[in-house]
């Protein structure tokens, strides 16, 4: 199931108010500028290849998402294809050079099977040598810990109403965190809530997935500055070759 913040055509209207000044966005496009197909999965509201057709990229760019309130938000931009759907369902064989899966998108595949299958349409997806690249929160730091309704943002929608956000969570179940975001206005009866489930896998899990799916990593950072990992790094983020075929 998706989300509120994904699926809600309000909240999804909102979602770059909230992603401003990310830290990912020059790491992401430079991949995307070396890449002459790239699909974006989970792309959202489109943000990052929008950028980076702005920048120049005259290839084949591809937006997905499963959540029709992101991607209408993405179709406000030209000259991109934007698809309904997860990777799976979607069933790209030998069509992309480069995949990404960012925001964080990776810890939303809270089963292993679920893992297992997105890399195997990932895996179908990419040409010979092609790459992946995702990112996931470092399990050791704890972050989760700052998710506290002390911690609020304030952001101002469309028409001008003021919007407050803020994130609570309700469980943490060994690598499972439970958490809502919740969205409230003077102008509302009540706050808006979306519930969410991610998983915080270490990177050694993480590689043993991608190498049992047939990909090999050849890039490991902690930061959006190319620094590698280290135990206190908030970031695992991960660039993966795939196989050649023999």
């Amino acid at each position: 199931m998706v989300d509120a913040l994904f699926s809600d055509r309000y909240l999804a209207s909102l979602y770059d108010r909230l992603s401003v000044d990310r830290g990912d966005e020059r790491f992401y496009v430079d991949l995307v500028m070396s890449g002459h197909a790239v699909l974006d999965v989970g792309c959202g509201t489109g943000a990052l290849l929008h950028r980076a057709r702005e920048a120049g990229h005259t290839g084949r760019l591809c937006g997905l998402d499963p959540a029709i309130g992101m991607l209408e938000q993405a179709r406000r931009h030209p000259g991109i294809e934007w698809v309904l759907g997860t990777l799976p369902e979607a069933d790209f064989e030998a069509e992309f050079d480069l995949v990404l899966m960012t925001g964080h998108a990776f810890q939303v595949l809270t089963g292993d099977e679920d893992v297992r299958t997105f890399l195997a349409a990932a895996h179908r997806a990419l040409t010979d040598g092609g790459h992946l690249a995702f990112e996931t929160r470092n399990p050791l730091v704890c972050g989760w810990e700052a998710w506290t309704p002390d911690d609020v943002t304030e952001i101002v929608d469309d028409e001008g109403a003021q919007v407050r956000v803020w994130h609570e969570v309700e469980a943490v179940d060994g690598e499972l965190v439970t958490f809502t975001e919740s969205f409230d206005s003077p102008a509302w009866d009540g706050p808006r809530v979306s519930r969410s489930t991610l998983r915080f896998r270490p990177a050694g899990a993480v590689d043993a997935f991608l190498g049992a799916a047939g990909f090999a990593v050849v890039e490991r950072y902690g930061d959006w500055d190319r620094s590698l990992m280290t135990p206190s790094s908030r970031e695992i983020i991960t660039v993966a070759r795939r196989a050649r075929s023999a």
